[in-house]
């Protein structure tokens, strides 16, 4: 039998999707019909920027409406409309991974100024917390694909989402832990550029203790540093075992 290849990376439209259906899902378990204006007011923030870029000249197929953001398809047609649009006005295209920080930042904003700062952030990082264990459970049934088992060896070759040139990081492995060392970020970087840092920030304080989590329920992310703090992102990634101590 042939060896089985690990699977390909997610693609930035689909995690989009998904964080999309949770925020909405959470907002809406927290606050009602309200909670799901919240992030309708914030992704109208984002559309408004796009026209405000291209001085009021979109048409709706270039726009990221509310109703195309939980179908990885209408975003991934909708961005390459829109960087085409952007390119013809001979200007910078955008990455899936600016739109998505985009997104996250102003519907994160909205929820602020609308329930308050503690439960307005509360209900983003709740919402990434959901997220980023389905995507752990997810990184758990690529490594079984390939038959591998959820440990701390797999979770690295089976990640799902793909690593670019717009992150810079090292990888260090020891006997007990995995170590990581971001020192440049597509997300990060779109919130330093917009003032966002303070709403990016909730995503980065969930999002790989999340994943870790689902990936395996005694799997523990250690990360004490941000790019959008410190200038680096520092992990630790260790496998604790029944007694809560790492193996």
């Amino acid at each position: 039998m042939s060896e089985i290849k690990n699977l390909e990376p997610v693609t930035m439209d689909t995690i989009t999707a998904k964080l999309m259906t949770h925020i909405v899902a959470t907002a809406t378990e927290r606050f009602g019909e309200d909670g799901k204006s919240a992030v309708q007011a914030g992704i109208q923030q984002v559309i408004d920027e796009q026209q405000a870029e291209m001085d009021g000249q979109l048409q709706e197929d270039l726009l990221f409406s509310f109703e195309k953001l939980f179908d990885s398809e209408q975003i991934e047609e909708t961005l390459r409309a829109y960087n085409a649009k952007r390119e013809e006005a001979d200007r910078e295209p955008y990455t899936m991974f600016a739109i998505m920080a985009k997104l996250f930042a102003h519907i994160a904003k909205v929820m602020v100024e609308s329930f308050g700062k503690e439960e307005g952030e509360q209900v983003m990082m709740d919402s990434v917390g959901a997220f980023g264990e389905e995507r752990g459970r997810d990184i758990a049934r690529r490594a079984a694909a390939v038959g591998k088992p959820n440990t701390m060896e797999n979770y690295l070759s089976n990640y799902d989402m793909g690593r670019s040139e717009l992150f810079e990081y090292e990888t260090y492995f020891h006997p007990t832990e995995i170590e990581q060392s971001f020192t440049k970020c597509a997300f990060a970087e779109q919130w330093k550029k917009d003032g966002m840092e303070d709403y990016g920030i909730l995503y980065c304080h969930m999002i790989d203790p999340s994943i870790a989590k689902g990936y395996n329920p005694n799997f523990e992310v250690v990360h004490d540093q941000y790019v959008l703090r410190e200038g680096t992102c520092h992990f630790r990634f260790q496998m604790k075992d029944e007694s809560g101590t790492s193996e």
